[in-house]
């Protein structure tokens, strides 16, 4: 028998890497050493996307003390990989960038999990970190630039990522990160030449309006309701001063994945030509994960919380169409399942089992700290229950 165990992270509790790892060694015991066990990390851009892609590449990890997203300084990892190791379907999203990728991660620079909770607030962060890290990778030869921009605390239309490339706003106070709604002037230039950049994102929406970076982020970010329309039109602001000062036309802030991580994808493509990518497209080709689920016997998969945006294309879902396609059965293993969610996969999926792995009436902080022994817990019953019929 050949098993897959291909899990997204448990947001607070495990990695995708942990979460494989765990997952792997119980169906070991459970099903003895004649079954074939192939882990598979899954990432959607945030969290863990750095390590999976490069790791499964071959590549190499750098540390680097940079910006945080609140202006003190952490560690964060840059990643190296060949062109040369990625398999060809990856390649084509690429063009005819050659010799080393750089791998960059929003969200270990500028993410959610720095930022504690009474902390956040989009007015007051900053992505500076990721433009340092932008140009140390320029500095060092890479060939272009991947990055994933998912799980991020800011929303500065990128301003701190160009700031640290080069960018000024003269009549703001030199502190960082700056106080966003006080720019009222952008000069300076970037650096020095930029490699070719690529952002991996899975979200559609603009970067002003109701489906805007301010109006479908800012709340989880520390945005409060009253305040989005006042920060949408700041945003506004800040927009139409990029696009006059790189020469671009403001339709650039309607184009889909214009307002993803807080318009970030918005100030590199008007300063530096960025393209975007789709991100689980990306990740699907660098992982082969077709091939891996067509030779498979059977797909253990999951996340933290398998909900309706778990039905949106990325993580379980996409394994689930891909075992569609080859007939593997899926067995989906999350932390939580959201409300009506179960009902609409056995529409779409019918037969596709799934097994909670928090106990009824567990508190979410002793699911979180119990995320491990629950899986292994889980793993273990899900195939025996599955062997026995």
């Amino acid at each position: 028998m050949k098993l897959l165990a291909a899990f997204d992270k448990f947001k607070e509790s495990m990695t995708a890497e942990q979460a494989c790892a765990i997952a792997a060694s119980t169906a070991q015991d459970t099903l003895g050493p004649d079954c074939q066990i192939e882990t598979v990390p899954l990432t959607d851009g945030g969290e863990g996307f750095c390590p999976i892609l490069t790791n499964a590449a071959s590549g190499r990890i750098e540390r680097h003390v940079v910006t945080g997203p609140l202006g003190t300084t952490l560690e964060s990892p840059l990643g190296w990989v060949s062109f040369d190791e990625l398999p060809g379907p990856a390649l084509q999203y690429f063009g005819n960038a050659s010799g080393q990728l750089a791998v960059i991660e929003m969200a270990s620079v500028a993410g959610l999990q720095q930022v504690p909770t009474t902390e956040r607030n989009p007015r007051h962060t900053t992505t500076r970190g990721v433009g340092e890290l932008m140009l140390l990778a320029a500095e060092k030869g890479a060939g272009a630039i991947l990055l994933g921009i998912g799980g991020s605390a800011t929303s500065d239309l990128g301003l701190g990522a160009l700031e640290a490339l080069g960018i000024q706003f003269p009549q703001t106070e030199m502190i960082t990160p700056h106080k966003w709604s006080e720019v009222e002037a952008i000069t300076g230039f970037i650096k020095r030449p930029l490699p070719p950049i690529f952002i991996a994102c899975d979200v559609d929406n603009p970067l002003l309006g109701a489906r805007g970076a301010a109006a479908i982020y800012g709340p989880q970010k520390g945005l409060p309701k009253e305040a989005i329309e006042d920060f949408d039109k700041q945003s506004s602001h800040l927009s139409s001063l990029l696009c006059q000062h790189f020469g671009q036309d403001l339709s650039l802030r309607d184009i889909p994945g214009s307002g993803a991580a807080g318009g970030i994808g918005f100030g590199l493509k008007a300063a530096c030509g960025a393209e975007f990518i789709s991100g689980f497209d990306l990740v699907q080709s660098w992982l082969d994960l077709e091939m891996q689920v067509a030779i498979s016997d059977l797909i253990l998969t999951g996340e933290g919380c398998f909900d309706q945006s778990s039905l949106s294309g990325k993580g379980p879902y996409a394994l689930l169409e891909l075992a569609e396609k080859s007939g593997t059965p899926v067995c989906i293993l999350p932390g939580s399942v959201g409300t009506g969610t179960l009902a609409r996969l056995q529409v779409r999926y019918p037969g596709t089992q799934v097994f909670p792995i928090s106990p009824a009436g567990c508190s979410l902080e002793e699911a979180l700290l119990n995320g491990p022994s629950n899986l292994a817990r889980s793993v273990d019953h899900a195939l025996k229950k599955l062997q026995s019929g």
